[in-house]
């Protein structure tokens, strides 16, 4: 009876251990809105209902500055961490339909059809970012 209590503890704990190494790997990919460098977990604010990530606390104040400058980017980031979802077609802003993911910049990004996909698949790296990440109303905070 108690060595099958301590087998279930530890499956717990490795259940808890295995999210918190994806979440960690994740912002380990994150890159700093404003410098492009890899972020630091202790470096944030809240930006649209989420928890944006920066490489210093330099950052932060550069951002507020020109928020608009660095929105895709940080949108993009809080995607790639898991603070935000998509809600809607970065093109059209209609409904998303399945089996239109397109990978942008290491982040699965669905839409409204496959014309739509079309358009971003031709686009290059950073205008993909730039134009699927450009309108807030596309994503929303994940509550956590």
């Amino acid at each position: 009876m108690k060595s099958r209590m301590i087998v279930a503890a530890l499956a717990v704990a490795m259940v808890f251990a295995a999210r918190s190494f994806a979440e960690d790997a994740a912002k380990l990919e994150a890159k700093c809105p404003v410098s492009g460098k890899a972020v630091n977990p202790k470096a944030t604010v809240e930006f649209e209902g989420g928890k944006l990530l920066f490489c210093c606390n330099g950052c932060p104040k550069a951002f507020s500055k020109e928020t608009e400058k660095f929105a895709a980017k940080a949108r993009h980031q809080m995607l790639l961490t898991g603070e935000f979802e998509q809600v809607h077609c970065p093109i059209s802003h209609k409904d998303l339909k399945a089996g239109t993911g397109l990978d942008v910049a290491g982040t699965n990004i669905a839409f409204c059809c496959n014309n739509c996909r079309g358009k971003v698949e031709k686009m290059s790296a950073d205008e993909q970012v730039a134009t699927c990440f450009a309108k807030g109303d596309c994503f929303k905070a994940v509550k956590k």
